[in-house]
């Protein structure tokens, strides 16, 4: 059962720290501590093969025009990047609607005849008494000249990041491939039945010849290579400033940018993407490398493909394996920090939780892998804290147990001592030197039968209890009571200085103890009686001897059962103090106690002699 429940429990915690992170709040922390990933990690090479072209204020200050610009602008772009050897061309820009019909079809021209462009789509939702979509395509001429298009719908995540790129979505039962599947479809050779090329097989997209790792139906980890610009752009109106193209913005200081661009190989034999790059156009994305300074879309896609080209996909491990892995570690953990000092435990929670982000930051760099970071962090303090706060209430119970047990028969000081380091009460015994004292009333079974039963029990009670005072006073601990005997130990659970002395004491003080009984039982009328003390000093087995139900701490051995035969063979002596020690005792208290050589004696039950001593009072 308690296997069982050992094994259970971490799995509980497991499963809670599972659901935690499902809410919002955990949720956003897992995310934040994977982006530092990207930033802790910092820029990635890139291929040379993708350029951005983008829409910056710059182009908007050379053309002097309000957007959407002349689509006359765009054929010219087409024909220039043409000409500068560009592979493909892809627009992260939207002509879905007309401007005119010369416009569009002197763009579906341009395009159909260089035949390395895609165009964008885009899927939205109408809203009315039925909420559904609608799919944008390009213009018409664009469509009936069968040129490459994909749909620009990208999904941010709860928190507003990109992380992931959509590679398709479905519509009217067909699937819409997204603009970078689209080029990618396209990047070796433009052909009207790229569409045929993309195929899901299980967890993958195949685009051609790279398999795309999918971590949802649609879905794949975009591996940003760097921060907002990090792929080369060039403005918009460098490309189109050429000797045939007026810039209404420089008139005066025509620059014709184009030439040395080309000249400089810029876009020979590269995807180039076009989109925009200004605030006025409201495109950009929070990305994990950056919340604050944000992405534009166009660089979304450029990083999709540049990922796919070098094949650097991100994956998550499979969750039943991870969550195995983890269980299997919970598992581990709960054991340790059940078995050491809190302060171990908290000293392996410091080293272990550092060690879980730095073994995530490893997996990433290494075999690009995104570990939970946040979920095995908390793992790590819940099973810590849930154990700490197990042991603290066990120590309790321990405390209150022992304090039980031991309050009416030790001083509070050693039971406070006791209470520090309870190891000495677990179940089983150790071998330890201790002092044990019987003392016995003589002629107890002939005193109880001349007295009613009510009379003896009244006055055992005021006997045993100042004994047991006396016993308690001088730090020992009342092991039983037999009848009228009693039964002390000295020097365990908690050790003393001198043991042997301390009974010696305590033997003194209880007959003096006896002494004041004696004379208040004669001014009562009552009966008196005497009694006899044996001690000895010695190895014994000393611990909790009794049973799993039952707790009795005590002491067995030799050397309880002289001390036992030293009280019985007292009466046989002429003794002014009846207190018998033997002569291991007497080594010990030789230099503090007057005493009186008796004998040398056989104890029943033991075969060596053994000297005996009389003790008689303290030097």
């Amino acid at each position: 059962m308690k296997t069982l429940k050992a094994i259970l429990t971490p799995l509980a915690i497991l499963a809670v720290i599972k659901l935690l992170m499902l809410t919002g709040f955990f949720a956003k922390i897992e995310h934040l501590a994977q982006d530092s990933l990207f930033r802790l990690r910092g820029t990635q090479n890139l291929s040379n093969q993708v350029v951005i072209v983008g829409i910056d204020d710059e182009t908007f200050n050379a053309l002097d025009e309000r957007y959407p610009f002349p689509r006359e602008y765009y054929a010219k772009l087409i024909d220039n990047l043409t000409l500068a050897g560009a592979k493909l061309i892809v627009f992260d820009l939207e002509f879905t609607e007309s401007t005119s019909s010369f416009d569009d079809e002197l763009l579906a021209q341009t395009a159909a005849k260089h035949q390395n462009v895609v165009f964008a789509g885009k899927l939205i939702e109408t809203s009315g008494r039925d909420t559904h979509q609608q799919l944008l395509t390009p213009v018409n001429p664009i469509m009936l000249h069968d040129l490459s298009w994909g749909v620009i719908n990208l999904g941010t995540d709860f928190d507003g990041v990109m992380r992931r790129y959509s590679l398709f979505h479905n519509f009217a039962q067909q699937n819409q491939y997204t603009l970078g599947v689209t080029a990618l479809a396209n990047r070796r050779v433009y052909q009207e039945d790229w569409a045929k090329h993309i195929r899901k097989s299980g967890s993958y997209l195949k685009v051609t010849d790279r398999k795309i790792p999918l971590i949802s139906d649609n879905e794949a980890l975009i591996n940003y290579f760097g921060p907002a610009h990090h792929f080369p752009y060039i403005s918009f109106s460098s490309v189109i400033d050429d000797s045939l193209t007026a810039m209404p913005g420089q008139m005066g200081f025509e620059t014709d940018d184009f030439y040395e661009l080309m000249e400089r190989g810029v876009f020979r034999d590269k995807i180039v993407l076009i989109g925009a790059d200004t605030a006025e156009l409201h495109d950009y994305f929070s990305t994990p490398f950056s919340s604050s300074i944000q992405t534009p879309g166009v660089e979304i896609h450029a990083n999709f493909i540049e990922m796919v080209l070098q094949q650097k996909y991100l994956r998550h491990l499979d969750f039943w394996f991870y969550t195995g892995i983890q269980a299997i570690l919970a598992i581990l953990l709960w054991f340790i920090w059940n078995r050491v000092r809190p302060a171990w435990g908290a000293i392996l929670l410091f080293i272990l939780a550092p060690a879980s982000y730095l073994v995530a930051y490893l997996s990433f760099i290494n075999d690009a892998l995104i570990l939970p970071i946040v979920q095995g962090i908390l793992l790590l303090f819940a099973l810590y804290l849930v154990a700490l706060v197990k042991q603290y209430l066990a120590s309790l119970k321990e405390k209150r147990f022992i304090r039980n047990a031991f309050q009416q028969y030790m001083a509070p000081e050693l039971v406070e001592k006791l209470l520090k380091d309870p190891k000495s009460l677990q179940y089983g015994g150790s071998l330890q030197e201790v002092t044990v004292l019987f003392s016995d009333i003589r002629g107890f079974t002939s005193y109880s039968e001349n007295h009613k039963p009510q009379e003896t029990a009244q006055i055992l009670k005021e006997y045993l209890t100042a004994m047991v005072e006396t016993v308690i006073h001088n730090d020992g601990i009342v092991d039983k009571f037999i009848g009228d005997e009693i039964m002390a130990l000295f020097g365990t659970p908690v050790s003393l200085y001198n043991h042997a002395l301390s009974a010696c004491k305590t033997a003194l003080q209880m007959r003096n103890r006896l002494a004041i009984l004696q004379d208040k039982w004669r001014e009562e009328g009552r009966e008196t009686f005497e009694i006899g003390i044996g001690i000895n000093t010695g190895q014994a087995v000393v611990g909790n001897l009794g049973s799993e139900q039952i707790f009795d701490y005590t002491a067995i051995g030799d050397t309880i059962n002289l001390g036992a035969g030293l009280e019985a063979i007292g009466k046989d002596y002429d003794t002014e103090t009846n207190i018998i020690i033997s002569e291991f005792t007497y080594a010990k208290v030789k230099d503090f106690v007057q005493a009186r050589y008796l004998d040398e004696v056989k104890v029943k039950g033991r075969n060596q002699a053994v000297k005996i001593y009389e003790l008689l009072d303290l030097k």
